[in-house]
Parts: structure tokens; sequence; C-alpha cells
């Protein structure tokens, strides 16, 4: 297979990045590429990196270390500046402001501005026109913040987590809403997100950072097939191991990249990326993107594997940041 360079358009391009505060590095030598057009999900537990990687492209923190690249231009020009909306979960806006009023500033803000677009998505959640902000629910004044992110019509749509107050109908609405109007318009979208069964009914690549570092990235369907998953009792053949990480791994599984390994009883539990028929007596099958996210997630210091689709030129993979804060 070639990978000696994309072919498709990248949405972000990152070089190296990391980003240090005080207390410690919030991210360090992440390297990757998100194609245009994916709706990508950015996984990792708390303080792992994910919303210093989404201000960074946002161009509200600049990087420490390396660069990053939206649509191929630095996130403080005009350019990307242009195409690139962001929705934080703080979701700020302004109070006092009615809702009109505040589709009225995005409008003057944005030179691309589609009212119409803005005001469909607030009409389709019956949230009045002149109702003031403050006196919105959680769920209208979500519905209203999207507006102004889709009104802009950007071609980069970051989200920082904007539906984790919500219950799950109201996410349930806004979620369809925003699928459709990424598909009708070819937006990308990179969200983040702990509520890791949605983002499998909608993410089609995904992006997972741990202690700083990113540990898989890619198409969600070359990730998943990737791996296997091994549920059984293990032979007993040959001495148990430690594999990196991993403790007690049987023999058996000696000549794979064991990702997780657990036992309960007599029963094994292991998620591997195989180099080679498995044998012993498994039951196999493809993990679904929560099992895989949830066996990276309870396992940081996994091997990482990066996919061909998001690796950019020129760069080693096997991010090694330190354990340190984050934001």
């Amino acid at each position: 297979m070639d990978v000696g360079g994309p072919a498709e358009e990248s949405a972000i391009e990152a070089y190296g990045v990391g980003r240090k505060y005080r207390r410690g590095w919030a991210l360090q030598n992440c390297s990757f590429r998100l194609p245009a057009g994916r709706i990508c999900g950015l996984v990792g537990p708390n303080g792992a990196g994910k919303t210093t990687l989404l201000a960074i492209a946002a161009n509200l923190l600049e990087p420490t270390d390396g660069t990053l690249t939206v649509f191929g231009a630095a996130p403080e020009s005009a350019q990307a500046g242009r195409r690139t909306a962001f929705l934080a979960q703080e979701k700020p806006l302004f109070r006092r402001f009615t809702v009109a009023e505040t589709l009225r500033l995005g409008r003057e803000l944005n030179p691309g501005w589609d009212q119409r677009a803005a005001e469909n998505i607030v009409r389709a959640g019956n949230v009045p026109m002149e109702a003031k902000i403050g006196t919105l629910s959680g769920g209208q004044r979500t519905r209203v913040a999207f507006a102004l992110a889709f009104g802009k019509r950007p071609d980069l749509l970051l989200l920082d987590e904007p539906m984790s107050d919500l219950d799950p109908l109201v996410r349930h609405e806004l979620m369809s809403m925003l699928l459709a109007e990424a598909a009708e318009h070819g937006t990308t979208v990179l969200m983040s997100s702990h509520m890791l069964g949605e983002l499998e009914s909608v993410c089609d690549f995904l992006l997972v950072i741990s202690t700083g570092g990113l540990r898989m990235a890619g198409d969600v369907d070359e990730l998943r097939s990737a791996h296997v998953l091994l549920q059984g009792v293990p032979s007993g053949e040959g001495d148990s191991r430690r594999q990196g990480h991993a403790q007690g791994v049987p023999a058996e599984l000696a000549g794979h990249t064991v990702v997780e390994y657990r036992t309960s009883g007599r029963q094994a539990t292991a998620l591997i990326r195989p180099d080679g028929p498995v044998t012993g007596r498994w039951q196999t099958h493809t993990p679904n993107m929560e099992e895989l996210l949830l066996s990276y997630l309870r396992c940081p210091d996994a091997p990482p594997l990066i996919s061909p689709g998001a690796q950019v030129p020129g760069r080693m993979y096997g991010c090694d940041g330190p354990r340190g804060a984050a934001a």
C-alpha cells in the first residue's frame, strides 16, 4: 500500500504539536491528519488534552511545539478563520440578547452567513425568535449556539462536548440535525465526547489521546478490522509473560500485539492486533467501536496505532507524551 502522501484534502494536519502549561505538558508530539469531509470523534479521559487540541485548531491557543494547519493554512490566518467554527461546552452567548439579535450578530460578523439555515435550526426546536437567551432552557441555548455555528457555513466544525448537559432526547435531536447539516454541506466535524455509544452511531474517523499523546487515529472501519477481540480459556501451554504493559499474557499470544489482557476466573479476554493466525481455544470477533475505545482508554500504555489515512508525511509515529497535568 502506498502511504507516501495523502491524495485527499486534509481538514487538519498536525506535525509534532505540543502545548505546555506551567504545571506540565497538556499535549506532546501529536502528529496526524484529519481528511476533509469526515465526522471524527475525539476521545480520551478527562485531562487528556482534548480541549487543548481543539483550542489550538480554533486559534484560541498557540502550540508550544510543532505546527497545525487548517485546510493548509495557519489557524490564525483569515482563510482558516473563515472556514472554521468552534462550539464549546460553555456556549458563551449574550444572555440579554434575543434569539433574533443573536442571529443578527452572527450575520454581521460572518461574510458567508446563511440566515435561512440559522433560522431553520432555531425554528425546528420551536425556539421563539423574540425570547432572550437568558430565559431559554439548556437545550434551546444549545440549539441557538448550533445555529450560530452552522449559519457561518464552516468547512470545519470543532465541538468540545457542547451537548454534555442535555437530556438524551434533546441530544438525539441535535445530533440528527448535526449529521444532516454536515452531510448536506460536506462539513468536516471534529467532536469530543465521553458518550462512546453515541460516537459509534455518527463517527467514521477517530482520534484517541491519553496522557497528552496520540494513541490511535484513523478510519473507524480500518481500526476495527486491525484488531481482534478474543474470549476463552488459555491453553496453558508455555509460560505466561508480560508483553509491554500487559501482564499474564499466555505464550500462545506472544506473537501478536496485545492491547489489553484481562482475566476473570479461568476466562480471559484479550484485544490484540494479530500478526498471523490466532491459535488456541479462543472465540474471536471484530470489536465494535465502544469495545475498541474502552480497551485503549483502560490501557493508555498500549502500543499506539495510527492508520495510513491518518498519517502525515515525514513523521515518526508513537506519541510518548509524559504524564502530567493537562487541560
